[in-house]
């Protein structure tokens, strides 16, 4: 893996990881009934400000869809059209809700979690925004626990994002399902269960989980709830380090999945 000076790395961690509450670092937000001033609220806001990173691979119908050699195929239709008389453009969109870049819910892989009702409507933007750590992995590899265990992710880092042999072979650009692609291996998943405090995986193909370890590795992911998975990222040119992601995913009760649309800020 290539690695940040320690020095700065950790310095950047620090600053990242120290507050009281990951999610949300202290001194942002107005404080309740203290109004202020056209300054500082002009200083709160260009703390926000940053380089903005779409991490979003974009929607067409050459999008991969999982087990697909077609990729999505049409996503949009024209309902109405000014062309041909109508007042305004009206477009219809139908799409999987695991194509290109997505998140998963964790009735994806448990049948008890959907009828239960944990869609994506319900999961936690605390976890989907905040402070993150973009990761590179052996490029000759699937992630086990080995690997895993050789990233040395300090505890209290929250969401990791992986990139790997994905980003250089450009997978996410191509239409065909690819099974060859590097995810988490089931015991690679475990460790990063038992050893982290990851509460946010995200890859750079359409699932975390390698081809051969498909079910059981998700299995492992989903099984408390409390690891959200963010599958087919958009990591080409995207430097090593700390950024803060947002990632936003469609309300979209009764669904084990959706397209999502996640930014880095620097």
């Amino acid at each position: 893996m290539r690695a940040l000076p320690i020095l700065l790395l950790f310095t950047a961690l620090f600053r990242a990881f120290s507050s009281s509450n990951d999610a949300y670092p202290s001194g942002y937000g107005d404080e309740p009934g203290i109004c202020l001033s056209s300054s500082a609220k002009l200083q709160q806001r260009e703390a926000y400000e940053g380089e903005i990173f779409d991490i979003t691979h974009p929607y067409t119908p050459n999008t991969p869809l999982g087990d697909s050699a077609e990729g999505t195929g049409q996503i949009l239709r024209l309902l109405m059209s000014m062309k041909n008389g109508s007042d305004y453009n009206l477009s219809e969109m139908r799409l999987c809700v695991h194509a290109g870049t997505h998140v998963d819910a964790p009735g994806h892989m448990y049948d008890n979690y959907f009828d239960q009702g944990f869609d994506v409507d319900t999961l936690d933007l605390r976890v989907l925004n905040g402070p993150t750590l973009v990761v590179d992995v052996p490029r000759d590899k699937n992630l086990t626990a080995e690997v895993m265990k050789s990233l040395n992710i300090p505890r209290g880092v929250k969401r990791v994002l992986f990139r790997t042999l994905n980003t250089d072979r450009r997978l996410m650009w191509k239409k065909g399902f690819d099974t060859s692609y590097v995810g988490f291996m089931e015991d690679g998943a475990q460790w990063l269960v038992d050893n982290t405090d990851i509460k946010l995986v995200g890859i750079d193909y359409l699932s975390v989980a390698a081809y051969d370890d498909l079910i059981t590795a998700h299995l492992v992911f989903h099984k408390s709830r409390e690891i959200i998975l963010v599958e087919g990222l958009n990591l080409e040119g995207i430097e090593l380090g700390i950024y803060g992601v947002h990632c936003l995913p469609l309300r979209l009760v009764g669904a084990e999945g959706s397209p999502i649309r996640c930014i880095l800020i620097k």
